[in-house]
């Protein structure tokens, strides 16, 4: 029988010990000495000695690291970053600000302390005196991910944050083994895998069909989580052959529907799949919030072990099979000496060649799902909004549709290619809300970046080793200074006109939906393809997209008070969060209009 694995928080107990017990054997020590030289030293003296000495300690240790820094920064002719200055010791009030603002709109985690305690975009957050740089500088994010690409990880505390949902997968590891998982599925992101679209075709087909059966029944539909089945029976075919058919379970229908009532159906073991691992990565996503205090909140349990229960419980099966497979198989492919990846092969198939380690390919195939299912779900569901909030937008892209495919046929690879406008709203709508808001690295040694203001200082800043860089490409994304006055404002056109030449074309790191560098996504132009696909399939069903505030559950609409905020808040008609990826609380409830063409071909195929 295995041993019960240790909550997160006995880690942290044994740390805490140790740092209370030492100074207590130090003064003990030293009272021992000097009693044996004549110097009595009471019980009380030495209970207020050894309770000053903590805290006493603790600020010796952030004074003697601050000095040791701006000690490093000044040798290189540099300075500190410039540190964030709360009203309470340690700035724990941002840090309950931030945990307020996480559960508010994306981007208020970091814009409310930015706007209170910085003029600029990069700064130290300097929670518990700790030294995290946060910035949303395309300049500075292009050192970390792409010039500087060798001095910078994932890190050890990002790591140990999210092991136990990611693993050692290839967005939790570094070095050679980032190395060996990203030389495993390198080779399958091909452009005949890619632009395979029978995968796409059946499983729209499906999702259409259900979107017609509620919207005739005259409810709304969550959209999100229709496209959360779409993209789960998609990648579950891609990645091991098997639909878990989640679109078959059905669809939700609003709370303020009668017929809700009593239609609480049983989750298909594929609907499980999903919500659970959507509960592990709230709460990895939440440890990174926390920073270090967050196994304080996990002292007598692990949060994602339920959850992740039952995720391993849908994905082991699967990769038992699997290897099984292989390994029946392995005489007849030695014996053919097989190089290349087969016509039917599954990136799963592929990946048992490389390795029979089920854990290495349990965490491989996990971050594979957060990469192709979760991203690509939510890049759809922020379209469609995108489409009901902007009419003319809709119309535009629907025209472009029906001169290049028309109303009936499924894209082609070369279709979507030859659609630019199609291309210009995908990038808007990544532009505006990016698939993965926040992420992190950590340095591993020191470094400098250059100043970007010479006049005002032309010292640059100083990056202590092993300090946590969190960096949002969301931000950047919206910064008018980067973007022009209308960053806030969705346009598709700013890809294709004169503004794609004065702000994107001399600086390409201010849009970064997929990362950049050696870590870029492999499965950029796999996103890009499916995501067209289903837009131009629904498009064709349907001309209209309206949102239903009535279906939308009270809790998830926007608050009245946002409408005094600033920036796209202020008219937002839905709730954009994020854990590890963007989403919708509460879904995305709307009605669609069923296209002419579409409701005519539908007759005729009765008939």
């Amino acid at each position: 029988m295995l041993p019960r694995k240790l909550p997160p928080g006995a880690s942290l107990l044994l740390v805490l010990g140790v740092a209370l017990l030492a100074p207590l054997g130090f003064l003990w020590v030293a009272r021992d000495i000097l009693q044996q030289n004549g110097v009595t030293i009471s019980n009380a003296v030495f209970v207020t000695t050894y309770v000053l000495s903590l805290p006493l300690l603790s600020a010796l240790r952030v004074v003697f690291r601050q000095l040791k820094d701006a000690r490093e920064a000044s040798k290189r002719g540099a300075r500190v970053v410039t540190r964030a200055k709360g009203r309470w010791p340690g700035n724990f009030d941002l840090l309950v600000t931030a945990l307020k603002n996480w559960e508010q709109y994306t981007g208020d985690v970091m814009t409310e302390q930015k706007v209170a305690i910085s003029p600029g975009p990069t700064f130290n957050m300097n929670v518990l005196w700790d030294t995290v740089i946060f910035t949303s500088e395309p300049e500075y994010i292009k050192e970390v991910l792409a010039t500087n690409f060798q001095n910078y990880e994932k890190g050890r505390r990002f790591k140990a944050q999210m092991a136990s949902v990611l693993g050692t997968g290839v967005f939790n590891a570094d070095g050679d083994l980032w190395k060996f998982h990203r030389s495993m599925t390198r080779p399958f992101f091909s452009r005949d895998r890619i632009s395979d679209f029978e995968i796409y075709e059946h499983h729209a087909q499906a999702a259409i069909a259900r979107m017609k059966d509620r919207f005739r029944e005259g409810y709304a539909l969550d959209f999100q989580d229709l496209v959360a089945k779409f993209t789960l029976d998609s990648a579950t075919e891609f990645l091991f052959g098997k639909c878990v058919n989640s679109l078959e379970s059905g669809l939700p229908y609003p709370h303020n529907a009668p017929i809700a009532q009593g239609t609480a159906a049983q989750m298909s073991h594929g609907q499980r799949f999903a919500v659970a691992f959507a509960q592990a990565q709230e709460t990895i996503s939440m440890r990174a919030v926390v920073g270090k205090l967050w196994r304080f909140l996990e002292l007598t349990k692990d949060k994602t072990e339920e959850p992740m229960k039952i995720v391993n419980n849908f994905i082991e099966p699967i990769l038992k099979e699997a290897i099984q497979k292989h390994k029946a198989d392995a005489p007849l492919l030695a014996a053919g000496d097989k190089q290349d990846i087969g016509e039917n092969e599954t990136l799963l198939d592929h990946l048992v060649q490389q390795t029979n380690d089920p854990v290495v390919l349990k965490d491989e195939i996990l971050s594979m799902m957060i990469a192709g299912r979760d991203t690509t779900a939510n890049t759809l569901m922020c379209s469609v909004y995108l489409l009901a909030t902007n009419p003319d937008v809709l119309s535009k892209l629907r025209d472009e549709i029906m001169t290049h495919v028309g109303s009936a046929r499924p894209p082609t690879y070369d279709d979507i290619r030859a659609m630019k406008y199609l291309r210009a709203f995908i990038n808007e709508t990544l532009r505006l809300f990016p698939a993965v808001p926040f992420n992190i690295r950590q340095s591993i040694g020191p470094s400098t970046w250059k100043s970007l203001n010479p006049e005002v200082d032309p010292r640059p800043l100083y990056i202590p080793p092993r300090t946590d860089i969190i960096y949002s490409v969301l931000l950047m994304h919206r910064r008018k200074d980067l973007w022009g006055p209308d960053a806030e404002t969705f346009d598709p056109d700013r890809f294709i006109d004169e503004r794609l030449h004065k702000y994107l074309a001399p600086n390409p790191f201010i849009f970064l939906p997929f990362n950049a560098g050696p870590r870029i996504c492999l499965g950029q132009q796999f996103a890009y393809n499916e995501v067209s696909f289903m837009i131009i399939r629904l498009l064709q069903h349907f001309s209209g997209i309206d949102l239903d505030p009535c279906a939308q559950p009270p809790d998830s609409r926007p608050p009245e008070h946002w409408k005094q905020a600033e920036g796209r808040k202020a008219y937002e008609r839905f709730w954009p969060k994020s854990h590890l990826t963007m989403h919708a609380k509460g879904g995305l409830w709307l009605k669609m209009t069923e296209a002419p063409e579409a409701a005519d071909a539908t007759a005729n195929t009765l008939a």
